[in-house]
């Protein structure tokens, strides 16, 4: 029987391999690893606390919820508060409303903001820097900057308490506008300029080849957008006057007594049924959302 002698070269790389490989773990030290855990799980405290609480007080009665000192479980349990949020208030109108808006403003601002970016990104106009420039300084602007503004020409519109007067101010494209064209950029030059050589208009471009490499990021974009529109406050209580509009989060401030005293159970219940359809969106789709937020960071 031969053996084969391990060539040195050989077992000197794969030494310096497996150094490299167990540098990092080598130089973390126990009590840096320690820090970190510490560190992460007070992250999870401060994250989970608050909505461990939400929930817990939407099984309290009202008595246990004013108890002093605060009680961590409710006693007893009770679904009263969520019956309340169905008889309190025009639940059903709320949720129909919210899912009007948020399906809308997605779509629109998920359509204006991929073809802007696409623009932006591959097509050859005058004035393409210039309007590169107004997308990033309207990143730097609060949307309450503009609240005055935008109620003034909505009213003279007379689009007040419509749809329309709600939709139309919040659709602006300008973040994902930024974060597709950062992507687009970030594509292989080589399979663009092969679809160029080959002719290809830019729809076809954009639906044939740019769209199948941008899944991740997109689905990240439509993601952010959802949850961003859902839980939209300020402007639909400007617009909404009653609950053929406004959302659910503008009808749940209208879970209060007879005395004008917000009664938290019910509030709480509806904070809990409206958080519920955002959370099963985002157990479903955050393996993409991650990996789209961090495309482009990693390089191998």
């Amino acid at each position: 029987m031969t053996t084969v002698a391990p060539r040195p070269e050989t077992d000197a790389a794969a030494r310096r391999g497996a150094h490299a490989d167990t540098a990092p773990h080598q130089r973390t030290s126990p009590l840096s690893r320690v820090g970190g855990y510490l560190g992460l799980l007070l992250v999870v405290v401060l994250v989970a606390l608050p909505l461990y609480w939400i929930l817990v007080t939407s099984l309290k009665d009202r008595p246990d919820i004013y108890t002093v000192p605060v009680t961590w479980l409710p006693d007893p349990f009770t679904s009263d508060n969520y019956r309340a949020v169905g008889t309190g208030v025009s639940f059903t109108d709320y949720l129909r409303n919210s899912i009007i808006i948020t399906t809308v403003l997605t779509v629109v601002e998920v359509t204006l903001g991929v073809l802007s970016a696409f623009a932006l990104s591959f097509l050859r106009f005058p004035g393409r820097t210039l309007v590169l420039l107004f997308v990033i300084a309207s990143l730097m602007v609060p949307n309450q900057v503009t609240v005055i503004s935008n109620y003034a020409l909505v009213a003279q519109l007379g689009w007040r308490n419509t749809f329309a007067g709600i939709i139309v101010p919040l659709a602006g494209v300008a973040f994902g506008t930024f974060l597709m064209r950062n992507h687009f950029l970030s594509l292989p030059k080589e399979i663009i300029e092969a679809a160029e050589m080959d002719a290809a208009g830019p729809l076809k471009m954009l639906w044939r080849v740019v769209l199948p490499m941008s899944w991740p990021t997109l689905i990240a974009f439509t993601l952010i957008t959802i949850v961003n529109e859902w839980n939209q406050y300020l402007w639909p209580l400007l617009m909404a006057d009653d609950s053929s509009t406004a959302p659910l989060p503008v009808g749940l401030a209208q879970l209060q007594d007879t005395a004008g005293l917000t009664n938290w159970g019910p509030v709480m219940a509806g904070t809990v049924i409206t958080m519920l359809p955002i959370l099963v969106i985002f157990l479903l789709l955050q393996r993409h959302m991650i990996k789209g937020l961090t495309a482009g960071a990693v390089k191998g």
